[in-house]
């Protein structure tokens, strides 16, 4: 198993933000629609792709966001933090978003580390609205995994990380569950990372 080409396609995810009851915290899990490296299949049906049917997950560890106001467009402004990639195998029933902990409740697979602070942006006018943001992570702690009869190791695949763009639908899904006060649907789509320089 060979480290991805630096600034190829790393993986395909989608997920949903979730926003606290109280606005103090906001964290993201979803799922897996494709990790570049891995031959087996993502989903345990593969006729019906959703968080029901996949196989890897990711959870991040909630954070607290800050917010600076331009006009028509709100930024989000997020610490540094981990998020969790994890193997739903046999053992494991699957996600539902009406219930968050079923996406970390999997086998613990990665741990990557937000590199730095992340900035989003939301514009909204004309009756539309437009929510982007960007982030580089980089792994911090893996372990091996089988998928489809095949050992696989993420330290093997990105070891310097990824970079991922995200962008966020623009209605919140209702109702939010419990403990929770907005829910938003968002795509993300990350390369990988090359060396250091002079390594």
């Amino acid at each position: 198993m060979s480290p991805l080409m630096p600034a190829s396609v790393a993986w395909y995810v989608t997920g949903r933000f979730y926003l606290s009851t109280d606005g103090k915290t906001v964290q993201d899990l979803g799922y897996f629609l494709h990790l570049e490296g891995l031959a087996g299949a993502l989903f345990k049906d593969p006729k019906s792709m959703s968080e029901a049917t996949a196989r890897l997950t990711f959870r991040a560890v909630p954070f607290t966001s800050g917010t600076v106001q331009n006009g028509d467009l709100s930024l989000s402004v997020d610490p540094v933090g981990d998020f969790n990639l994890y193997l739903k195998d046999e053992k494991h029933a699957g996600a539902s978003f009406e219930q968050p902990d079923t996406f970390s409740d999997g086998s613990l697979i990665a741990t990557f580390r937000r590199a730095s602070v992340v900035v989003g942006g939301t514009f909204s006018g004309s009756g539309r609205a437009l929510a982007l943001n960007v982030f580089t992570a980089r792994l911090v702690w893996s372990t091996e995994f089988e998928l489809d009869g095949q050992r696989y190791d993420l330290r093997r695949l990105l070891p310097h990380g990824i970079t991922q763009w995200g962008e966020a639908g623009p209605t919140a899904v209702t109702p939010a569950p419990k403990g929770f006060s907005s829910v938003v649907p968002f795509v993300g789509s990350a390369v990988a990372v090359g060396p250091p320089p002079g390594r």
